[in-house]
């Protein structure tokens, strides 16, 4: 892969703010298409509910044993079931779907977590290295003060070299050989 690509989490962390932006963007138009969609099937269920009690209460008068209408009343007793029923399942889907949507984000809060946490940990481990460059600075700048400082001392405490010179032409080993002194000659 090119130097230009990011690493998997910070991939994974710009395709989510990516999808989060577009979410943000488009979640109001989507919760209203969801709200007419629930709305419209609660609605045909009610009419189909309806015409259900509709037919049984047409099927009333016309039972006149009462098998028949003992019938019908457990008929009407469980499109009373029925509709609890209905109500419970709506509930119910929209719980299952809060879950689901709590599950995506989840995982998508996860990567991003775990982004924030590489991030920190590269911060950290820069922070290290930078301090230590500045403590490595800092020891060659006094290392340096203390050696011109040295540098600066010495020639106080020993001679200049030209000095050395001089004091080694001038020295008596150094000079040539003085004749000795003349001899007294003996008397005859």
């Amino acid at each position: 892969c090119p130097t230009s690509c990011p690493p998997a989490p910070q991939a994974a962390f710009a395709h989510l703010a990516l999808a989060f932006r577009c979410d943000v963007f488009t979640l109001r138009q989507r919760v209203q298409v969801e709200k007419r969609a629930r709305d419209a099937a609660e609605e045909n269920i009610q009419e189909e509910l309806g015409q259900c009690r509709a037919a049984l209460e047409r099927l009333g008068p016309s039972c006149t044993d009462a098998g028949c209408k003992e019938m019908l009343e457990q008929l009407q007793r469980s499109l009373a079931v029925l509709a609890a029923a209905v109500e419970r399942a709506t509930s119910a889907a929209e719980k299952l779907g809060a879950v689901h949507q709590e599950a995506r984000m989840s995982r998508a809060a996860e990567v991003m977590v775990q982004h924030v946490e590489n991030l920190k940990r590269h911060h950290m481990r820069e922070h290290a290295e930078l301090e230590e460059m500045k403590r490595l600075i800092q020891q060659n700048s006094r290392n340096r003060q203390l050696a011109e400082t040295q540098d600066d001392a010495e020639p106080r405490l020993r001679p200049h070299p030209l000095m050395r010179t001089f004091q080694q032409v001038t020295s008596p080993s150094s000079a040539a050989p003085e004749p000795p002194p003349p001899r007294a000659l003996p008397l005859s």
